[in-house]
């Protein structure tokens, strides 16, 4: 049901929109917020949360996807038990980080939402991985101006012709240095934040990739902690792990699966021990809806952090405070909306 215009929530969006684009710089006091499908909701009521799960994925490639591929109510059947599981589990808040031409279907989301009762917040952005597969025909001729354009657009007007807003910028770029593409979408999320304050999650392929777009952020006048680092397990050397989250950026562990619990908890206590766990976060990667597969494929649920990683690591002695942190406050302080740009020296 679409929010009308004199609805509290709307109105209060919709002032937040206009401070941000009147360049209004949010300090601690303020009443920082998140969105979600259903609306802004604070970002210290998020609770636990996972910073990138996956609902629907559509590989079919950029010129091909279209509406109709799928059955909206049969992928609702699928999906909303492994939500209400992972609820029962503790989880309230679900980054859903499927972008536009990849399967990003927001009314399938606010379904989910209302019948799970657990905050969906999905995203703005185009996904420039995967040797551009998924990038559409109009954003290979126009400027990174023009597409943060098409992104903030969403941002204060909605999706698709829904009243659904993006809660933070999805980007993926290849491995190595950025191809002219890859470059072009990183300018147009970080010009996108300057105007929206969304957070911007990068599908990275490895150090090299996710250097240069610091280098980028930085050039334009934007934190590190605007970015979130996607994938940063695939890097092996974990000093740079260390670089950026040391800048202010954040790193995230987000393949996480019943296979792979031993390793997060080295990468995870490696990052502690160094004193770093404010700028991680740890998730899954996990669901999805496969289209084009019968019934969807197989889905792989959002459980292994709260069944297998947390009673692992509170084995291995970490507190409360600590989980709370890394489950809680980050996730909290990474999607918050406000422009964060780097201070003058």
């Amino acid at each position: 049901m679409a929010q009308r215009e004199g609805d509290p929530t709307r109105r209060d969006f919709l002032k937040a929109a206009a401070a941000l684009a009147a360049g209004h710089r949010f300090g601690p006091s303020d009443d920082l917020t998140v969105v979600t499908v259903r609306g802004p909701v604070k970002a210290d009521s998020l609770g636990p949360t996972l910073p990138h799960e996956h609902v629907l994925v559509d590989f079919i490639g950029a010129e091909r996807i279209r509406p109709g591929r799928y059955d909206r109510a049969e992928v609702f059947r699928i999906v909303l038990p492994y939500l209400r599981e992972v609820r029962a589990l503790g989880c309230r808040t679900l980054c859903e980080c499927t972008p536009a031409f990849l399967g990003r279907d927001v009314q399938l989301l606010l379904q989910l939402s209302r019948a799970s009762g657990i905050h969906l917040v999905t995203n703005t952005g185009l996904y420039g991985a995967a040797n551009d597969r998924y990038v559409p025909g109009y954003a290979r001729h126009e400027s990174a101006e023009e597409l943060a354009e098409r992104w903030i657009r969403e941002f204060t007007h909605g999706i698709e012709g829904t009243s659904v807003r993006p809660g933070f910028i999805k980007i993926g770029v290849d491995p190595g240095h950025l191809s002219p593409i890859d470059r072009k979408l990183v300018v147009a999320a970080v010009r996108t934040h300057r105007a929206t304050g969304l957070t911007i999650a990068a599908h990275t392929g490895n150090g090299t990739a996710a250097l240069e777009q610091m280098e980028i952020l930085s050039s334009h006048g934007v934190a590190a902690s605007a970015w979130i680092w996607v994938h940063a397990q695939n890097e092996p050397d974990l000093a740079i792990h260390e670089q950026v989250a040391r800048a202010g950026g954040w790193v995230e562990l987000d393949g996480l699966s019943d296979r792979s619990v031993d390793r997060y908890v080295k990468l995870l206590e490696h990052m502690r021990s160094k004193g770093l766990l404010h700028r991680v976060l740890v998730s899954h990667d996990a669901g999805w809806y496969h289209v084009g597969e019968p019934g969807g494929g197989r889905f792989r649920p959002y459980t292994t952090l709260y069944r297998k990683l947390l009673p692992e690591l509170r084995r291995r002695g970490w507190t409360d405070e600590d989980v709370h942190q890394l489950t809680v406050a980050n996730p909290a302080e990474a999607f918050a909306v406000r422009p964060r740009l780097k201070t003058r020296s």
